[in-house]
């Protein structure tokens, strides 16, 4: 008779999905006239590394894809150190193009991602908010544990721009020339709408949901999978 024994690499499988879409390049100015904050593709990059290194500190798999209007880079999960140089070293390759289809990609990942695990999605979200919650929701129903980090510029949710400006979509090159005074309340609450919807849908399906903008200290992120990790085992 003989006994085996064998040591499993892993405790759960993670998957970060990251919006490397043209909107995630966008990054206002911390003063008018003066440096620039860090564009929320940099930011969210740099939680994605992050929890990259807490998770294989943690005997966790962890895989890395990249999408805007389809899935640009996908790495599986693993748990060596050389997988963690592979992960970083795409981030920091990565540059934010072309326009942005969050649900189609999302939902060819959850098809894609078999064995259940936890789900990091990082994305500013402009997108169809029905259709992105339709495919997170795809991710809940195959049994996967699912946190969205939703990653603004503090402008973005203000609008606090001074006289007239020209605004340019990153991802159409539209171009609208507006005084943002006028728009500012109403824009606001769109915003405040926006975000809200979110909330109540990642709430009522039991997803974590994180808002982070990009003068958000990294820790929180950080903490609220620590959080998620300790409920889930």
């Amino acid at each position: 008779y003989y006994i085996k024994q064998y040591e499993e690499e892993t405790n759960l499988k993670s998957h970060i999905i990251l919006d490397s879409s043209a909107s995630m390049s966008f990054a206002s100015e911390i003063a008018a006239g003066k440096e620039k904050r860090i564009t929320k593709f940099a930011y969210a990059s740099f939680v994605a590394a992050a929890l990259s290194y807490l998770m294989m500190q943690q005997r966790d798999a962890v895989g890395l894809y990249l999408y805007d209007a389809e899935i640009r880079t996908s790495i599986p999960p693993r748990a060596t150190k050389a997988h963690l140089h592979r992960i970083l070293a795409e981030l920091e390759r990565t540059s934010p193009s072309n326009a942005t289809h969050s649900a189609l990609s999302l939902n060819r990942l959850a098809d894609r991602i078999s064995r259940r695990g936890l789900i990091i999605v990082l994305s500013d979200l402009f997108d169809n908010p029905d259709e992105i919650i339709t495919a997170l929701k795809h991710f809940r129903h195959d049994g996967h544990e699912v946190i969205v980090m939703h990653v603004l510029d503090p402008l973005e949710q203000s609008f606090a721009f001074g006289n007239d400006a020209i605004f340019k979509d990153v991802e159409t090159g539209d171009m609208i020339t507006t005084q943002p005074y006028h728009i500012q309340r109403e824009y606001q609450k769109t915003m405040r709408t926006f975000i809200e919807r979110y909330k109540k849908e990642c709430r009522e399906n039991l997803i974590d949901y994180v808002l982070l903008d990009t003068a958000t200290s990294f820790d929180v992120a950080l903490f609220n999978y620590l959080n998620k990790r300790k409920r889930i085992g």
